[in-house]
C-alpha cells in the first residue's frame, strides 16, 4: 500500500506497515522481548486482536489511546492495533510520578488507558491488565476503514525541561518517514536486529524499532533493562546488529572490555549530548564508534547521525538526514551562512529524491485539539551550527543559556570541557542568581570519588574557555537527576548547589 515519489517510496498507512514482510517472510521473527517471541505473522494477529479490544471498548479514529506499559510484547501489538483503528497513540512513563502520569492523561483525555504494573494515576478510562486479556480474548474483526497518512496518529511528549511537558502530534507520515530513510539510506534489510533499552512509551521508540524493523523487514529487539550488564546480555544473546542508548550507557559499557557486543555493527549515542571520550573509550573498548545523533520530539526521532563506519568529527552529532533542510537562523528570522552559530530551524528537503516528503509537526495536543505550530521553518530552540558538508553540532538549548555579567554561556560547551577529566562521570552547568552579575555559572559534577579537585576542574575550563565561562559555584553528587532518556533534568539542579528550593 506504499505510493511512489520518483524511485523513493513514500510510506503509509501505518496499518499496512507489516504487508511487506507478511507477503516475504511470515514466519520470520518480528519482535523479541522478556515474553518471547513473534513472527511476522504472530504480530500481525496480536495487532488485530488489540485493535478489536479497542474497538469494543469503543474507541473510535481520532481518539487518545494512552499506554503506561512495560517493555515488552504488549506494547508492541497494542500500538500497532491503536493505528488500526485510526486512534492517537500515547505513552505514559512508568516511571513518571502519579501526579505528572496525571497531568498528562488530563491533558490529552484519553479514551482508553492500558494501565500496566506502575499506573498510579486516576482514570475512568483506565483497562487493567485482566481486563485487556479479557477484551483481547474476545476480540472480533473491525471495520473497513480508510487511513490518512497525514492524519493524527501520535502523540510524543517533549521532556520538560523547562517546564511542564507539551504533546507533540505526529501524522502516520511522519512516524514512517524516519524509518524509510534510516533503512534506505544506512543499506538495512532483513538482516537487521535493533536493540533497544529506552522505554516504549516513548513514541520516538516506537518510531525506531517496530516501524523501522518492519520496514526493513527486519526484528525489534525490546529490552527490559538498562544496566550494562543487562544491556550486553540482550546484545549478546539475541546478536543485535544496531543498537540505540544513552551516553551514560555507552560509558559503563567501555568500562566493560569484556562484555561481548561483537554482533553489534552500528552503537547509536541520542538522548543527550556525547563526550568525545566516551566515543572514544567505547571504540577502544569494543571495536566500533558510536555513531552520535540528534534528535527531536518534534522531528520526530533522528534530525542528524554519524554515517555509518567509524568517522567522526569532535562535537559533531553527525550529517542532517536528507529528507530534512537544517541551518542556523538569527533571532531576526534570518537563515544564516553555512557553518555561522544561530538558532538551528527544520523544513523539508528541497532537492534529492527526499525533497518535499516531510512535514512539521501537526502541532501541540491543547484545549481538546490540536493547536498548529507557527508557519516557516520549525524552531528547535537550539543552538548550533551546520557546516557546507551538512554535519550539524549543537553548543546549547537557547532557553538555557546562562547570561552571566551580560555575556552569554552555554551550559553545553563547558559540559563538554568538563567531561573529559578522568574523575568527572557526568556534569551539568546551570544558573545560579546573582545580584550584581544577574545569573553565576555552577557546575554540578557526578563523580565516583568522594571528594574532587575543584580547583583542577576549574583551571582546566581556564585552558579551554574564556575566563566568563569558568564555574564558579561547584557541587559534588553521586547522581544526577536523570529522566527516562537519559537527559538530565535541569530543573532543580540550582537547587543541589545552593540548597534552596
Amino acid at each position: 500500500m506504499d505510493s511512489f515519489i520518483g524511485e523513493i517510496r513514500t510510506p503509509g498507512p501505518i496499518a499496512a506497515v507489516l504487508d511487506g514482510a507478511l507477503a516475504a517472510r511470515p514466519d520470520a521473527p518480528a519482535v523479541i522481548a522478556a515474553a518471547g517471541t513473534w513472527s511476522y505473522a504472530e504480530l500481525d494477529a496480536r495487532a488485530a486482536r488489540a485493535a478489536g479490544a479497542l474497538w469494543a471498548l469503543g474507541v473510535r479514529p481520532g481518539q487518545r489511546v494512552a499506554a503506561c506499559l512495560p517493555n515488552d510484547l504488549d506494547i508492541v501489538a497494542a500500538f500497532h492495533g491503536a493505528q488500526r483503528i485510526g486512534a492517537i497513540w500515547a505513552g505514559i512513563g512508568e516511571a513518571l510520578a502519579p501526579a505528572e502520569q496525571q497531568y498528562l492523561h488530563d491533558l490529552i483525555e484519553p479514551a482508553a488507558v492500558l494501565a500496566g504494573p506502575r499506573w498510579q494515576a486516576e482514570s475512568r478510562a483506565a483497562v487493567h491488565p485482566d481486563r485487556w486479556a479479557a477484551l483481547l480474548a474476545a476480540a472480533g474483526p473491525i471495520p473497513a476503514l480508510e487511513h490518512d497518512i497525514d492524519a493524527p496518529a501520535g502523540i510524543g511528549f517533549t521532556s520538560g525541561t523547562s517546564g511542564r511537558p507539551k504533546a507533540v502530534v505526529h501524522s502516520q507520515r511522519n512516524l514512517l518517514l524516519p524509518g524509510a530513510v534510516t533503512v534506505a539510506t544506512r543499506g538495512w534489510g532483513p538482516d537487521l536486529r535493533r536493540g533497544d533499552s529506552f522505554p516504549f512509551t516513548i513514541l520516538n521508540m516506537l518510531v525506531l524499532s517496530t516501524l523501522t524493523t518492519a520496514q526493513a523487514q527486519g526484528c525489534a529487539v525490546i529490552m527490559d533493562r538498562r544496566d550494562a550488564a543487562g544491556v550486553a546480555e540482550w546484545i549478546e544473546r539475541h546478536a543485535v546488529t544496531v543498537w540505540n542508548g544513552a551516553p551514560a550507557q555507552l560509558y559503563d559499557l567501555a568500562r566493560r572490555p569484556e562484555a561481548n557486543l561483537g554482533s553489534l555493527r552500528e552503537a547509536w549515542s541520542g538522548g543527550s549530548d556525547t563526550p568525545d571520550s566516551v566515543r572514544a573509550a567505547f571504540a577502544a573498548a569494543h571495536g566500533i564508534v558510536p555513531r552520535a545523533s540528534y534528535g527531536l520530539s518534534e522531528a520526530p526521532t533522528v534530525v542528524a547521525i554519524d554515517p555509518p563506519g567509524s568517522d567522526w568529527h569532535r562535537g559533531s552529532s553527525g550529517i542532517v538526514q536528507p529528507h530534512l533542510d537544517v541551518a542556523a537562523y538569527d533571532d531576526a528570522g534570518n537563515r544564516l551562512p553555512a557553518g555561522a552559530l544561530g538558532e538551528l530551524r527544520l523544513a523539508a528537503a528541497t532537492a534529492g529524491p527526499w525533497a518535499g516528503l516531510w512535514r512539521p509537526t501537526l502541532g501541540y495536543w491543547a484545549d481538546g485539539g490540536v493547536r498548529a505550530p507557527e508557519p516557516g521553518p520549525f524552531a528547535t530552540g537550539d543552538i548550533g551550527t551546520v557546516d557546507a558538508e551538512g554535519r550539524l553540532s549543537v553548543l546549547d538549548r537557547k532557553k538555557m543559556v546562562i547570561i552571566r555579567g551580560g555575556a552569554n554561556v552555554y551550559p553545553l560547551e563547558v559540559e563538554r570541557v568538563l567531561a573529559t577529566h578522568p574523575d568527572v562521570t557526568k556534569v551539568a552547568v546551570c544558573p545560579v542568581p546573582d545580584e550584581r552579575l544577574g545569573q553565576k555559572v555552577a557546575a554540578v559534577v557526578e563523580s565516583a570519588r568522594a571528594a574532587v579537585d575543584f580547583e583542577e576542574l576549574a583551571a582546566l575550563c581556564r585552558r579551554e574557555l574564556a575566563g566568563y565561562k569558568v564555574p564558579e559555584i561547584w557541587s559534588r553528587v553521586d547522581a544526577l537527576p536523570v529522566n527516562a532518556m537519559g537527559k538530565v533534568e535541569r530543573t532543580g539542579l540550582a537547587a543541589l548547589v545552593t540548597g534552596q528550593p
